[in-house]
């Protein structure tokens, strides 16, 4: 057990409280146990002051708030300049620095970083290694599946993943590192062996107040974000917002993508309804891919995950081959089939640059028609409504405009703002409020040849309405509306 002198960042404590014995480091009032440090975080809803006297009555023995402490607070109580940057501090020395005990590779982007950190932790497992993933859709800790609470969590519950993966033989760690994880400090102080960029799209700009703050965030993963920048730097170099990223002279730069001057590059791109076939030029070699994901988007997050193999000591006609064989990301255009003449694949898509990709992917795979439903989610982001209303619209042939995740918006009002991009075109739409009666609309429009897009809630299994959460999955839903129009998974109509 240390003590809370050999914890605590600078400046030094008051000698009478260096010898504190600390037993652990909680932001959850919930989970003090007697000897804890809690972290007094302000948000945007609550704030972390209002735990605190809770958090004593379970045996912490320290506060520590970027705020001061409430009159006659009863116990010891420390005021600091960034609290998660001091959790982070901390963690990584009650844990004993685990991240210099395994390899961490953190994505950050906008899009892509799922797909990317599924692909790199598939195949390091396929080769026999020992790892850990976390990320989105769920976190791995060794042979453990873990639900996911948020895509990066808090700097205490990553150093405790790391510690887990090292002390059981793991060797690496793949990552998503959101923005908010960036700006937030949850990643301050980690040591990041790899760090890739996927690219930079509008989102979030709920937080991030513009373009460019939310690019800034972004970048400190490549800056260090308050530790040593990585050792490698896979930067997608056909993203516009790529080519502006600072890169350490320390750091080994490896650019990625489909045009001239990149050092990893994909070339001989072929795609179809049966996946996609190209070659990763690297070093002089050329290497193979034979993937049974689709569009150009996984072009990019596949070469991004051989930039981030090979860095991590992959041969790289290995990478290649190893890279054919992964199935890639739940409610990443996975396909939902009973042996139906069209086909229907649900993507997490949420934003407009992100949204026409998919449609664009789909398009690529018939010459029919391209039916896209989609909604926006409550209490986020208003002005990427209208535009993901026009990307769908002056791409698809129909539109389905339903709900996300409406959460205390009125559902009608942000199906309103959509419209306004959609009515730019003239393309036929429905609006269904309802997402199950939307899903039942879309597929049943679909004619043989056609692809139906389901898209915004990818591998999400609820919706976030105002009155409660629910169980909802789109993949179920899309199965139980073709098992109901007589497709079975032998191909046969029943």
């Amino acid at each position: 057990m240390k003590t809370l002198g050999e914890l605590f960042p600078a400046p030094p404590l008051p000698q009478e409280i260096r010898t504190l014995a600390v037993s652990g480091l909680e932001y959850d009032s919930r989970k003090v146990q007697p000897g804890s440090v809690f972290f007094a975080f302000t948000g945007s809803r609550q704030d972390g002051r209002a735990f605190a006297v809770q958090a004593v009555e379970r045996g912490a023995s320290v506060v520590v708030s970027e705020s001061v402490a409430p009159d006659g607070f009863p116990a010891t109580w420390i005021q600091v300049p960034h609290g998660r940057r001091a959790l982070a501090e901390m963690a990584r020395r009650f844990f004993d620095c685990p991240d210099l005990k395994i390899r961490l590779t953190g994505i950050t982007g906008t899009n892509g970083k799922t797909t990317t950190a599924y692909l790199i932790d598939q195949c390091l497992r396929a080769l026999g290694r020992r790892t850990g993933m976390v990320g989105t859709v769920e976190y791995r800790v060794l042979d453990e599946v873990r639900p996911a609470v948020n895509t990066t969590p808090e700097s205490v519950d990553l150093a405790r993943i790391f510690a887990e993966v090292a002390a059981g033989g793991g060797t690496d760690c793949s990552l998503e590192v959101s923005s908010h994880a960036l700006a937030l400090g949850r990643v301050h102080g980690l040591d990041f062996h790899t760090a890739i960029f996927s690219n930079l799209t509008r989102d979030h700009l709920d937080f991030h107040e513009s373009m460019e703050e939310y690019f800034a965030a972004k970048c400190m993963l490549f800056e260090g974000a308050g530790g040593a920048p990585p050792r490698y730097a896979a930067i997608n170099s056909d993203d516009e917002w790529g080519c502006k990223i600072p890169v350490s002279n320390s750091t080994e730069a490896l650019p990625y993508g489909l045009k001239e001057g990149a050092a990893i590059r994909a070339t001989e791109v072929e795609t179809g309804i049966g996946g996609l076939k190209f070659k990763i030029d690297w070093r002089g070699g050329s290497y193979p891919v034979k993937s049974q994901l689709t569009g150009m988007m996984n072009v990019y997050n596949l070469t991004a995950a051989f930039a981030a193999l090979v860095t991590l000591d992959v041969e790289p006609d290995q990478a290649a081959e190893v890279l054919s064989q992964c199935p890639g990301a739940p409610g990443r255009f996975q396909r939902v089939d009973l042996g139906q003449p069209f086909m229907v694949a649900v993507d997490y898509a949420h934003t407009d640059d992100a949204l026409r990709n998919v449609i664009q992917a789909a398009r690529k795979l018939t010459s029919a028609r391209v039916i896209t439903l989609f909604g926006c989610g409550g209490d986020r982001d208003r002005n990427k409504r209208p535009m993901m209303g026009k990307a769908a619209a002056e791409l698809s042939d129909f539109v389905v405009v339903t709900s996300d995740n409406p959460r205390n918006e009125d559902p009608l009002l942000i199906i309103n703002d959509i419209l306004v991009g959609v009515q730019k075109c003239d393309t036929p739409f429905v609006v269904l409020p309802d997402r199950r009666e939307a899903i039942r609309k879309a597929i049943g429009e679909a004619r043989p040849g056609d692809v139906v897009i389901l898209a915004g809630k990818g591998h999400e299994n609820y919706q976030v309405l105002k009155s409660a959460t629910i169980h909802f999955d789109d993949r179920e839903v899309a199965e139980e509306t073709l098992a109901g129009m007589g497709y079975a998974r032998d191909g046969e109509r029943r």
